[in-house]
């Protein structure tokens, strides 16, 4: 039988290419770091990235337009806007977090500096990692394709039954 794997011509019902098509390039991701940083207003963007004003407002809208960032007026001077994360926005902070380690081991090879740190312990955050439902930490050969209709189920491994593969692993 075929193997099992994601219907990989599919862009309608895989999450990966609709946030691509959001977060797909390198300043919308600078802006969400800067976001991450404290950054609050069109002009503090501006001038800490050093993006191009339109290119800036571009990215901003679309981050807006997708609910990432929201606009707010501040309540004194309601011509001055704040951007300012949502819960979905918020929740991209693991994803930005694996990317900056995977840049910091494999890219750059420079130590971080600063540091992000838990604030109770003051000690450096551990490394982005994939956990099973349970809490064990899974690694690539400890994961495989499954229809939605064999999750949570044991499978008996039959050479008749469909192969269900692992990630792209070096054996």
């Amino acid at each position: 039988m075929d193997k099992l794997r994601e219907p990989l011509n599919d862009m309608q019902n895989c999450g990966l290419p609709a946030a691509l098509e959001v977060m797909g390039e390198r300043w919308s991701f600078m802006i969400l770091r800067a976001a991450f940083n404290g950054l609050y207003h069109f002009e503090e963007y501006l001038g800490a990235l050093g993006i191009a004003r339109n290119i800036l407002s571009n990215r901003l809208a679309r981050l807006v337009e997708h609910g990432i960032m929201k606009r707010e007026p501040l309540p004194d001077d309601r011509r001055k806007i704040e951007y300012r994360l949502t819960e979905k926005g918020l929740d991209l902070l693991p994803a930005m977090l694996a990317l900056r380690q995977w840049g910091e081991k494999y890219g750059c090879g420079v130590p971080n500096n600063p540091v992000l740190c838990d604030a109770r312990d003051g000690m450096p955050i551990a490394p982005i990692q994939i956990h099973a439902h349970d809490g064990r930490l899974l690694g690539p050969r400890e994961m495989e394709w499954r229809t939605s209709e064999d999750v949570g189920k044991t499978l008996a491994k039959q050479e008749d039954e469909i192969v269900r593969p692992q990630l792209n692993v070096l054996r």
